[in-house]
């Protein structure tokens, strides 16, 4: 187990944990819809990846939605290989916790994906969210193509204009070409569909959001 005060600035190369050269083992299927979590995926169909805080609840935002695929949680754009759920959380491997959406482009366009992510969350709260503290629950947007980076950097606009008619201050949100995304563990893959009671400042407990009509910390 570690002990670390956590902190708002991310790690050096030189602070990172080693990590491992082994991935760790997850689920192979959903818990909710039986589908395969790595794939194969069907042809035709799209990945996004966000960041907007605790993944257990902003994962059960997508798989609830509909024309999503299937759904998985994991640790992205950190320093540390395979890192396990205890090291990211001392702040010492870089990861943000991401959620990653497979999603079928005919039912289900990115703009409302990027709706729904900008709207179940404070986009604006830096390296937290809500109560939950840490580099860990940063808000991200890791974008998978050129064609998602234009819609990305346009919503973050258009939201960030929003945001402050109401009061807020910029929008801390990173978007970043997608690295390579570890899945996490496998009792968090789905884990609110499994601990229906388990707490997440996404979990549908938090304030309303301060635009639309999501739920964020």
């Amino acid at each position: 187990m570690f002990f670390f005060k956590k902190s708002a600035d991310l790690p050096t190369a030189e602070q990172a944990l080693p990590g491992r050269a082994r991935e760790l083992p997850t689920a192979d299927v959903h818990f909710v819809n039986g589908h395969k979590l790595k794939g194969p995926y069907p042809e035709g169909f799209e990945t996004a990846i966000f960041g907007l805080g605790c993944f257990w609840g902003a994962e059960r935002k997508f798989w609830q939605t509909p024309g999503v695929y299937v759904t998985a949680v994991g640790y992205i754009n950190g320093i540390t290989p395979n890192p396990t759920y205890e090291e990211t959380c001392t702040g010492l491997t870089g990861h943000a916790e991401a959620v990653l959406v497979v999603y079928d482009p005919s039912k289900l366009s990115y703009a409302e994906l990027l709706k729904l992510f900008w709207e179940n969350h404070d986009p604006t709260q830096g390296m937290r969210q809500g109560n939950d503290v840490g580099t860990t629950y940063r808000s991200g947007i890791y974008v998978t193509s050129p064609e998602q980076r234009a819609q990305a950097e346009a919503s973050k606009a258009a939201y960030d204009v929003a945001l402050k008619a109401k009061g807020f201050p910029d929008i801390t949100t990173e978007i970043v070409d997608a690295p390579h995304f570890y899945f996490a563990e496998e009792y968090h893959q789905q884990y609110l569909a499994k601990n229906p009671g388990g707490y997440c400042a996404l979990s549908g407990t938090g304030v309303s959001c301060p635009i639309g009509t999501g739920v964020a910390a």
